[in-house]
């Protein structure tokens, strides 16, 4: 019996080590590879397409490297609260604000995913909805200190300190949270000629 989920090469183009913990936890088959992106888009874009245009921009930015029978899967996170759009801070000072900012409050994750080959394109955003509990500000300081979240959309990690201590509900997938729908990836690689294994 094959062991493997997908029988084409997925091309996970990111260097996150989390989206890379979730391909193989999930079991598929798949090389990451880093390719160099400056990160835009349009200010007049709803918040809740931003992520999902990224990682179409990030597919157009890398198909050219692909061979024939592989797929390239590309994914960017954003973190919403009240239509503002919080991605990765730069310093402590912005992981502080952006942390005080989504204390008890409920605040939205958005994960765009892009899966790509020569001929074949399809988008799709992946959507959780984050309670966190109160933060005060020894909470925050320790946090930043302890975890430096700066690779990390929204300032934390779900499977962090706060997501373990401080966060009370969600609602969607942890995987999303953690910057990659898989169940959602999945059902998209379905959609693929030959992708996978199982019958359909």
């Amino acid at each position: 019996m094959n062991s493997k989920i997908n029988l084409r090469k997925i091309i996970l183009a990111s260097s996150s080590p989390r989206r890379f913990q979730l391909m193989q936890d999930s079991g598929f088959w798949f090389e990451q590879r880093q390719f160099d992106f400056v990160e835009t888009y349009p200010n007049d874009l709803p918040a809740f397409k931003v992520a999902q245009f990224i990682a179409e921009q990030k597919s157009n930015h890398a198909i050219h490297s692909i061979a024939p029978d592989e797929i390239l899967l590309t994914a960017d996170s954003i973190v919403v609260l009240n239509d503002k759009v919080f991605g990765k801070p730069t310093d402590f000072n912005e992981a502080y604000n952006t942390l005080a900012h989504l204390s008890g409050k409920k605040h939205l994750v958005y994960t765009g995913v892009c899966l790509q080959d020569q001929k074949r394109k399809i988008s799709f955003t992946g959507t959780s909805e984050v309670y966190v509990r109160p933060l005060n500000h020894e909470e925050i300081c320790w946090y930043i200190a302890q975890h430096k979240p700066f690779d990390k959309a929204g300032a934390y990690a779900v499977q962090e300190w706060i997501g373990l201590c401080k966060i009370s509900e969600i609602r969607g997938t942890q995987a999303n949270i953690m910057g990659l729908p898989t169940d959602l990836v999945y059902e998209g690689l379905k959609t693929f000629d030959g992708a996978l294994v199982f019958p359909q």
